[in-house]
C-alpha cells in the first residue's frame, strides 16, 4: 500500500482554513474600521505621514476614476499634500532571516487606499508602491486595517461614499 514508506508528517486535511465570524460582529468591525479612517490620531499612529492635511478624510470627485496615467495620479496626490506619504511607501526593506529564501525578500509599507465605484483608476495606481485601489463591493476590514491595525489613509470617491450610505 505504501511502497517506500509513508510520509512521516503529511499535510493534514482537517486544518481549519477559514474562521466563521458572526454577522453582527463582522458588521461592527467593518463600521469601526471605516470610522478609524476618519480619526487623525489613529491614522498618524499607523505611520502615515499626513502633516499637510487637517483631516485624513479625503473625498475626491468622481473624475478621479477616469485617470489613466500614473504620472497624473502622482501629481494629483502631491497637490493634495501626500508627497511625504508617497516617499515613505517607496522605500523597500530587506527582511531578516530565512524568509528571504522563500519568496518574501522585500517588505514595503502600505500607503493610501483608493475606494472607487469604477476601477478605471486601477491602471494608473498599480505602479505606485503602497497605493491600492479597490471597489466598494470588494472592500473588507483587511483592506481598511491591514495587519489588524486600524486607521489606514483612505481616499474615497463621491460615488463610493453615496453607495456606502445607501448600504446602511
Amino acid at each position: 500500500m505504501a511502497v517506500g514508506g509513508r510520509l512521516a508528517q503529511p499535510p493534514m486535511t482537517n486544518k481549519v482554513l477559514f474562521k466563521k465570524i458572526n454577522k453582527k460582529e463582522k458588521a461592527l468591525a467593518f463600521d469601526s474600521a471605516i470610522a478609524a479612517t476618519a480619526n487623525i490620531d489613529l491614522v498618524k499612529d499607523r505611520g502615515h505621514r499626513i502633516e499637510g492635511l487637517e483631516s485624513p478624510l479625503l473625498i475626491f470627485d468622481d473624475k478621479i476614476q477616469t485617470v489613466k496615467k500614473t504620472k497624473a495620479l502622482i501629481s494629483l496626490l502631491e497637490k493634495v499634500g501626500l508627497t511625504e506619504e508617497l516617499e515613505r511607501t517607496a522605500v523597500r526593506h530587506i527582511r531578516a532571516g530565512k524568509e528571504k529564501r522563500r519568496g518574501n525578500k522585500y517588505k514595503s509599507s502600505k500607503g493610501p487606499l483608493i475606494v472607487a465605484e469604477k476601477l478605471g483608476i486601477h491602471d494608473a495606481a498599480r505602479n505606485i508602491p503602497g497605493v491600492d485601489v479597490i471597489s466598494l463591493g470588494n472592500l473588507c476590514v483587511e483592506h481598511l486595517a491591514p495587519g489588524g491595525q486600524a486607521g489606514r489613509l483612505v481616499i474615497w470617491t463621491e460615488s463610493a461614499i453615496n453607495a456606502l450610505m445607501e448600504r446602511k
